[in-house]
């Protein structure tokens, strides 16, 4: 799933591609894509781009006042053409969900492989109109998220730090991939609990988690789409390397499986050595 630096990553390179160009046609290969009716999309039409942004791991563009909003879920992707193919997107013929042509010949598709469908899609006058955008907790790499905020987001919550900084509605942008390599950064067990964190554990936290998306949104800028998802598994210190040598200290990356995700960690660097548990309610092994 593409988290807080690859959708920035996707932001800035849509902005410099598509922002002056006027939109000359909406597409939808998947009704089920599209999660709002009023405005319709071909209130898009003819009208021009004024810039793009980011909200969590939501994509936003600014077309002339009435904004598309995507999330691409797990499986979905953004796919650019400098020409796009003359032939209209057929419904449910192919992986495509929604095709954006604009006044250039160019434009974009957002697909999605699979059978469990998360894509989606939303055209609304005001972003935070989208229920979760709207709840969205604060973004870790504006301003106004400080130390100090941090702490206190960590002190009201008594659940395991790895959930906490997946949530969304708590920490925006962060998921299952960039949450591994914070902790790992961090030197802290996926399990620890977030209120029982002490003050300098808390400092050590804060600035792995700044400085672990920092680098990676560093690494994604200027990159095409296409290149996003191979600059991202390239930059992972343990996420998705079960198995693998620890770049830190050489121990083998451990992995905890549950029903639809897993997370990876190293056990000399994180939790002194000791195994975590490969069950959903994981505990130190004795």
């Amino acid at each position: 799933m593409p988290e807080l630096p690859e959708v920035q990553g996707l932001v800035d390179f849509l902005a410099g591609r598509v922002v002056g160009r006027v939109i000359t046609d909406v597409e939808l290969g998947s009704i089920a894509v599209l999660k709002t009716f009023n405005p319709p999309p071909d209130a898009l039409v003819g009208r021009p781009v004024d810039g793009v942004a980011r909200h969590g791991k939501f994509v936003d563009l600014d077309v002339d006042g009435t904004h598309l909003v995507f999330h691409l879920a797990r499986a979905g992707w953004l796919r650019f053409s400098e020409k796009l193919p003359t032939t209209r997107v057929r419904p449910g013929k192919s992986p495509i969900a929604l095709r954006v042509r604009l006044d250039d010949e160019s434009g974009f598709d957002l697909t999605e492989a699979g059978t469990k469908k998360g894509l989606a899609a939303y055209v609304v006058e005001d972003p935070q109109s989208v229920p979760a955008i709207g709840s969205l907790g604060p973004d870790p790499l504006s301003e106004g998220f400080t130390r100090e905020v941090f702490g206190q987001i960590l002190a009201g919550q008594r659940s395991q730090i790895k959930g906490l900084l997946r949530s969304q509605g708590t920490i925006a942008g962060v998921g299952n991939a960039y949450s591994d390599e914070v902790l790992h950064a961090a030197k802290l067990s996926p399990f620890a609990i977030a209120n029982t964190l002490t003050a300098e554990q808390v400092d050590t936290l804060y600035a792995a988690l700044r400085e672990t998306l920092q680098a990676a949104v560093a690494q994604s800028s200027g990159k095409p789409a296409a290149e996003l998802k191979d600059a991202k598994r390239r930059g992972m210190a343990v996420h998705g390397r079960a198995g693998q040598e620890c770049p830190v200290c050489g121990d083998t990356v451990r992995e905890v499986s549950f029903a639809d995700s897993a997370l990876q960690y190293c056990p000399t660097c994180q939790t002194g050595g000791k195994l975590l548990a490969d069950r959903r309610m994981s505990r130190l092994l004795k």
